[in-house]
């Protein structure tokens, strides 16, 4: 039976009921994905356990000026080979977010979505392959960050150019592109950790940048798929735009407020690759005794991306039978919820501290139980954000709009770095409580504001 409609013409193909441009935007994202969460699931843990040991960190060119720096400027203090680990691990994160900002606005003004895209694979994969050569360590940073701010705003962003306003499959499809983001934080860990921690550290980080020039080649090859961005239709309009209406400066400022309430969510969210990466390491037993077989600790960092495939379907289905009796809460709300499901994640884990044994250990499933709370948090906030922005924001500064709402994910690392190098000095049930109180906090001021808020973001 042919595929044309009743006048003749083809039908447009599809991914799951969505334009077939999704599909490639879904597998880049993946890509790219298991590219930084493979590297991130090691970069703690090479840094503590390898790279900044004597005999190696020697090599890393620029080690002695930059911890000088930062003790002096951050700090403020002398710092143990783990606090300043974690510093650099929350200094890096902060430049990998807070580039986007300055990538959306060049994608806006100059170079185009599909452009930025491209140059940001380019130089991300070039960043990681310098990440695996000991002494260019420091240099590899500036390559990752460039490349992630290119490339982090504009694939978001293209999503929603795939739809025209009020299409009901906008945020269905932010969920889809979600599940990509999480194949790609199991794979990621599962194999470039494996490899990091079980063969050589470098070969984790050469894994990761061919995952990125992967993404980047599936990319390329479905650019017939995806929509003129909106530089391009301006360029080819010659356009002028308006000023900014009343209702368009709400909805900015709507997202900036949020963006601002965001980083206090992933200012601990990012705990995740810093100290719960450690206490994977130090605190868990990870020695199964039937099989005779560790787990790598890499491994844990699949917890998530595991629960997100398995909690979706859950969440979605409940919010779908909220909305059935008229009591889904809108967006704000729902990331209020996401939230204080955080901090409660790390109020458990006082519980875990209580059954550490006398060599500082404790089962693993304390940590599968923390992710499933983690997680179902995260549901709840992180999916919602990016559908928020990119349905909201005037559609001609949209990349930046998302630029700056990854700014809070920058903060978020940058916080996530200075409170874990608090590790050691803190006690774990004090570190637990503090980490808790935050995200909780920030939740339960967003669920104040989201009846303000619903009639400008929905």
């Amino acid at each position: 039976m042919s595929a044309t409609t009743d006048t003749g013409a083809a039908k447009p193909a599809t991914f799951l009921g969505h334009p077939r441009g999704l599909f490639f935007l879904f597998s880049t994202e993946l890509w790219e994905r298991y590219a930084y969460y493979g590297m991130i699931a090691l970069l703690t843990l090479y840094m503590v356990n390898y790279l900044f040991q004597p005999g190696h960190v020697e090599h890393v060119l620029g080690y002695s000026q930059i911890k000088h720096f930062v003790e002096t400027w951050i700090a403020h203090r002398e710092l143990s080979t783990q606090a300043f680990a974690s510093q650099v691990y929350g200094i890096y994160g902060f430049l990998v977010y807070f580039a986007p900002l300055l990538g959306g606005i060049v994608a806006d003004q100059y170079l185009g979505q599909r452009k930025a895209v491209l140059v940001g694979a380019v130089l991300l994969a070039a960043g990681y392959f310098m990440m695996s050569v000991e002494s260019l360590f420091f240099f590899s940073i500036p390559m990752v960050f460039l490349g992630n701010g290119l490339f982090k705003p504009n694939i978001s962003t293209q999503v929603g150019n795939l739809y025209t306003h009020g299409d009901p499959r906008h945020d269905r499809a932010f969920s889809i592109f979600y599940v990509g983001i999480n194949i790609g934080g199991v794979l990621g860990p599962l194999i470039c950790g494996t490899l990091g921690e079980e063969v050589a550290w470098s070969y984790g980080f050469i894994a990761a940048g061919v995952g990125i020039a992967g993404g980047a080649a599936i990319y390329l090859y479905g650019l017939r798929h995806l929509p003129q961005d909106a530089l391009t239709r301006k360029r080819a309009d010659n356009t002028v735009h308006e000023p900014f209406t009343g209702r368009e400066w709400q909805r900015v400022g709507a997202i900036l407020l949020l963006s601002l309430l965001n980083a206090f969510f992933w200012g601990v969210w990012y705990l995740q690759f810093n100290i719960m990466n450690l206490w994977a390491d130090k605190n868990t037993e990870r020695h199964i005794a039937l099989f005779d077989f560790t787990v790598p600790t890499t491994w844990f960092q699949t917890i998530n991306g595991i629960f997100i495939f398995a909690l979706t379907p859950l969440i979605t289905t409940l919010w779908a039978r909220q909305a059935a009796r008229g009591r889904e809460p809108n967006s704000a709300a729902k990331m209020g919820i996401g939230g204080i499901l955080l901090g409660l994640s790390f109020l458990f884990m006082l519980a875990a501290v209580a059954s550490l044994d006398a060599s500082g250990k404790t089962n693993m499933l304390w940590l599968v139980v923390f992710y499933a709370i983690y997680t179902a948090g995260e549901l709840y906030f992180s999916p919602i954000g990016l559908a928020l922005v990119t349905k909201v924001s005037p559609r001609r500064i949209v990349s930046m709009m998302m630029g700056f709402w990854l700014l809070s994910y920058a903060v978020g690392n940058f916080f996530a770095g200075e409170l874990g190098s608090y590790w050691e000095s803190m006690s774990m049930s004090s570190f637990f409580i503090l980490s808790a109180i935050i995200p909780i906090v920030a939740g339960i001021v967003v669920l104040l504001l989201s009846r303000r808020l619903r009639p400008i973001i929905e």
